[in-house]
């Protein structure tokens, strides 16, 4: 297992006024990622070295200048292509905060996770320069806008632009999965509260969000998770505190999702 402590691997978090929208930046010389997905788009570049990572059965090579653009639940690893090691810079973005702009079109999808389009490189500059500092409320959200647009033009998603979508339905799902993050909620109490048959809710809430029902109602729990790992709490009153049923119900998921167990998180969750 590599050293997280020491200064060949670690990552810097963007100090941030939004949770649902972290950035950072990383070296890792000597770790791989195991396959893993998240709910979130993952989108960055990188900034040195080549960054090795297996998206949708084809391996690809980052290298600066290219984007990457890793759509919400994709499975993706993540390595070094040379023994030098890579250093990247990465935003993690809620696809709600995507469709606040788009209003209930198809998410934007990337073929191949990576785009040499200098108009999405310069769309990100502003999230990815001066990583170190805080973006004013206004600032974000028009850096926000400028990379949903973007998005859009360049994105590859002909195949879903004639579907009719329930974009108020979906929302009323996330808003009650928010509202009741510790309850075992089911299709049933969904459809109720969104006033849409459970069929074509799940169908809407995966195509407009990025992931399914369930896995969003996951993945807010593993957030609460990381906060209270963050906070130097157990690994086991952080799963409980966040709606697991035990400590192993939630490494399982933490895994899978983040490529890391939450002791490797703790441990590389450190400041420069």
């Amino acid at each position: 297992m590599p050293d997280f402590s020491s200064g060949n691997n670690w990552i810097v978090r963007s100090p941030t006024q939004n949770h649902k929208l972290e950035r950072i930046e990383a070296f890792l010389s000597n770790y791989a990622y195991k396959p893993h997905r998240h709910d979130t788009y993952a989108i960055g570049r990188t900034l040195s070295g080549v960054q090795n990572f297996h998206y949708k059965g084809t391996l690809q090579h980052s290298l600066p200048g290219m984007t990457m653009v890793l759509h919400p639940d994709e499975k993706h690893d993540g390595e070094s292509g040379t023994l030098d090691g890579y250093r990247y810079r990465m935003i993690y973005i809620e696809p709600a905060m995507i469709q606040t702009i788009l209003k209930g079109k198809p998410l934007p999808f990337i073929r191949h996770g990576l785009s040499n389009d200098i108009r999405l490189f310069r769309a990100m500059d502003s999230f990815l320069n001066n990583i170190n500092n805080y973006m004013d409320t206004l600032e974000e959200e028009d850096a926000l806008f400028d990379l949903a647009t973007t998005l859009c033009e360049i994105s590859d998603t002909s195949s879903n632009q004639n579907k009719k979508f329930d974009y108020k339905a979906a929302e009323r799902a996330r808003e009650c999965i928010l509202a009741y993050p510790h309850e075992n909620l089911s299709l049933s109490d969904l459809e109720k509260h969104a006033d849409r048959d459970r069929w074509s809710l799940s169908r809407d809430f995966r195509l407009l969000f990025g992931t399914s029902p369930h896995r969003y109602m996951i993945m807010r729990r593993l957030e609460t998770v990381k906060f209270y790992l963050a906070q130097g709490e157990s690994i086991v009153n952080a799963a409980l505190n966040a709606g697991f049923f035990d400590q192993s119900h939630m490494t399982r998921h933490f895994i899978k999702t983040f490529g890391l167990t939450p002791t490797q998180w703790k441990m590389i969750n450190i400041k420069r």
